[in-house]
Parts: C-alpha cells; sequence; structure tokens
C-alpha cells in the first residue's frame, strides 16, 4: 500500500467556514513525516491543497493554500498529493485548465498524484468544488489536461484522478455520468479514482459493526459505482480519512478506528484493487476546541501524539509499498 497524510491543520467545515488554529510548524510537520515514514526513501504522499477561483491570476507561479509551501516536503522519497480544487464562481473552465497545466509545469517534478477537484458530488457546501458551475466539465477537460502536459514535460510518474465522498442512492450514478459525458478519452487518461470517506463521524457505526461497514462501503464503491462507471479495474485511492478526538470521542477510539480501516483496505486491497491510504491529518486544527471539525489531528495541535500516531506508524511499517 501506498501511504500519505495531510498535514496542515486548517480543515473545512460542514458549513463553508473554516476550521483554524496555531499556524503550522514546518519543522515540526517534518519531523513528523520523517517518523511516520519511517525511512528515508519509502513512497509516502504528502498531501496538499491549492485552489482556482474567479481572482486566480496565471502566468505567475501558485501557492499552494495549505499547508503553505507544502513542496519544502517533498524529500527524502516523498512526493505530493496535490489537490487542485476547482472553485469559480463564474464556471471558468478555461481558466482553470490552464491553472492545472502551470500546476503540473511548476509542482510535476515533485508530485506523484494530482487530484483535479475536491469531492465534487457535494452541491451544498462552498468549501467544496460541487457548489460551483460546470465543476463536471472542468473534471473531465482538467484530467486530460493534466495528462497531456505531464507527458509533454517528461512527467511520467504523475499519476492524474479525481476523487468524491461515498455515494449512494440516486447520486450512485455520479461517476457514471462524468465517464458518460467524457467519453473514452477521459477513461483512458484517468490513472485513479479517490475516495473521501470518513465511517462513524458523521453518522454513527456500532463499534461491533465497524469492520464489516468499512469493508461493504468499499465493495460497494467498486461495485455499485466505478464497475458500473467503466472504471472496475482502475486504482481505487482512499484520498482522505480520519476520526476525530473531543467530548465522547477517546483517542484510543481513534487509534482502533485508524487500525481497523487500515487493516481492512490492506486484507482487501487486491480484490478490490485499492492503490493506497491518506490519513487526514497530522494535526489537530485547534486541540482547545471541541467541535468535530478541530481535532481530526494524529497529533495536538503543539505535534503531541496521540495514540493513534503510533498506531499509524506501526501500519505504515507493516503495510507500507517498498521503494
Amino acid at each position: 500500500m501506498l501511504f500519505g497524510i495531510y498535514p496542515g491543520g486548517v480543515t473545512g467545515d460542514d458549513t463553508g467556514g473554516l476550521a483554524d488554529g496555531p499556524p503550522d510548524d514546518p519543522a515540526l510537520i517534518s519531523n513528523a513525516l520523517d517518523r511516520l515514514q519511517g525511512r528515508p526513501g519509502r513512497p509516502f504522499l504528502v498531501r496538499a491543497y491549492i485552489s482556482f477561483d474567479d481572482a486566480t491570476g496565471l502566468g505567475a507561479p501558485h501557492a499552494t493554500a495549505t499547508p503553505t509551501a507544502a513542496a519544502q516536503f517533498a524529500i527524502r522519497g516523498r512526493r505530493l498529493d496535490l489537490v487542485a480544487q476547482y472553485q469559480s464562481v463564474g464556471g471558468d473552465v478555461e481558466g482553470y485548465c490552464a491553472f492545472l497545466r502551470e500546476l503540473v509545469e511548476q509542482y510535476g517534478a515533485v508530485t506523484s498524484t494530482l487530484q483535479v477537484a475536491e469531492e465534487p458530488n457535494i452541491t451544498s457546501n462552498p468549501t467544496l468544488d460541487g457548489y460551483y458551475p460546470g465543476v463536471n466539465e472542468a473534471i473531465v477537460r482538467g484530467v486530460s489536461v493534466v495528462k497531456a502536459r505531464a507527458l509533454e514535460l517528461g512527467h511520467r510518474h504523475l499519476r492524474v484522478g479525481f476523487n468524491t465522498t461515498p455515494l449512494f442512492g440516486p447520486t450512485t450514478s455520479f461517476v457514471a455520468d462524468l465517464t458518460k459525458h467524457g467519453g473514452e478519452d477521459f477513461v483512458a487518461d484517468l490513472d485513479y479514482v479517490g475516495l473521501d470517506f470518513f465511517p462513524d463521524v458523521f453518522r454513527p457505526v456500532a463499534a461491533a459493526d465497524f469492520e464489516e461497514a468499512v469493508e461493504g462501503l468499499l465493495r460497494h464503491h467498486r461495485d455499485s459505482v466505478l464497475t458500473p462507471a467503466g472504471l472496475g479495474s482502475l486504482p481505487l485511492h482512499i484520498t482522505e480519512h480520519g476520526w476525530p478526538t473531543g467530548p465522547d470521542r477517546p483517542a484510543r477510539r481513534q487509534a482502533d478506528v485508524v487500525e481497523t480501516v487500515v487493516r481492512v483496505i490492506a486484507a482487501r486491497s487486491k480484490q478490490l484493487h485499492l492503490s493506497g491510504y491518506t490519513h487526514f491529518a497530522l494535526r489537530d486544527a485547534d486541540s482547545s476546541k471541541a467541535g468535530l471539525f478541530h481535532q481530526f489531528g494524529l497529533t495536538n495541535d503543539d505535534y503531541t501524539p496521540k495514540p493513534a500516531f503510533d498506531t499509524m506508524k506501526m501500519l505504515v511499517e507493516r503495510y507500507s509499498a517498498s521503494s
């Protein structure tokens, strides 16, 4: 398995606001990443977010929104998992495509995966890309733009994809609608599909049922979402997973959740073609606040580890892809 983590502090909440506390500390981030990675050269992803909106200028370098200056962490065998958010109120797909070309030029050498848009199936939250007009067109065109520019520059290591949250009921067709719209060229340019999922966070799952629920969700996404869309053989990467601590959410339970989810993914990786796992997040946004979106970290906001940090280290050592 290929592991990764989002190392920033700021997070979006379910109202379109931000949960942000103390600023990131690059030295402490690097130290924590080294410890999780285990040894230099071991493949490991550093997830970073960068956004295009109607005020984004083209023709100049683009700074990652969070963590700041993310490329500094793409060292010792680590590479970026870069999320290029599409947040154009005016539906400027053409501008977004130009932005993506520039991202490949700027970050392609240190980026392993470039995700086009973030949770585009969510239409109700302005923090997420489904809220903005033209997002499906932006994905279809954007994937091909990234692939073409990466090949032009010789970045054959760079994989391109998109992600969603779990899809049920009428929303199950979201991916199939994309592939129908994009056609064979879009499907051919895709290298992976991502899944953001947070079992037992927004909808409680009994501890006794948790492992079965995780496997069932992953199997559902493969069989009922990707396969009908013609993507049955494409790798599925868990692009965000986490479980927050806080009132009635003990740190020991967080460690158990992380271990269970990763063990299920590892056990079913061949059967369900699961290519990797990225944790959200390294540190709490603000450990002093009890809100659901403030304490997702494997560490507190001062980078002191919770039990789940050592659990993650163990899992990386046991299941990580070889260099």
